[in-house]
């Protein structure tokens, strides 16, 4: 993980690597849970047998559930000493280039796009680039907008 002791210290930062997260275990048990929670239970995440016959050989991570990893990659990515509060803004793009399968291992590799002071913090917009551990696309690429409070 990455330190910053100050939230004004990624304003000179913009447009370059700001940190990169350990690895994250995709199991089948989390993509269970993220069905029952979503009501998305399409076989191609929840079928193990049908999957196996499928384009994947496996059962697949949701795409909601590859950007749902967001907030726990970047906690582990980058931190910010004097930061009391984060929210998530939005998002500007999200693709997912490439599946993951369960039992898939991914990280995220975060890069500072901008920064703007707001009141009482900054706003940061991050390029996140998720990998999946062995693959040769990005599972994910997303624009995220947060705003952090000091």
């Amino acid at each position: 993980m990455t330190h910053y002791e100050h939230l004004a210290d990624l304003e000179a930062l913009v447009g370059r690597a700001i940190g990169t997260s350990d690895w994250i275990t995709v199991d089948q048990q989390r993509i269970d849970l993220f069905a029952d929670a979503t009501g998305d239970h399409q076989w191609i995440h929840i079928d193990r047998e049908r999957a196996a016959q499928g384009p994947f050989k496996t059962t697949v991570a949701h795409g909601f559930l590859t950007l749902s990893l967001l907030p726990e990659l970047s906690a582990a990515a980058f931190s910010v000493g004097d930061t009391r509060m984060g929210v998530n803004y939005g998002l500007n793009r999200v693709r997912f280039p490439a599946p993951v399968p369960s039992g898939s291992r991914v990280r995220g590799h975060f890069k500072l796009l901008a920064y703007q002071a707001i009141d009482g913090g900054a706003q940061l917009t991050t390029e996140v680039t998720m990998e999946r551990e062995g693959g040769d696309k990005p599972v994910c690429v997303a624009e995220s907008v947060a705003r952090r409070f000091v």
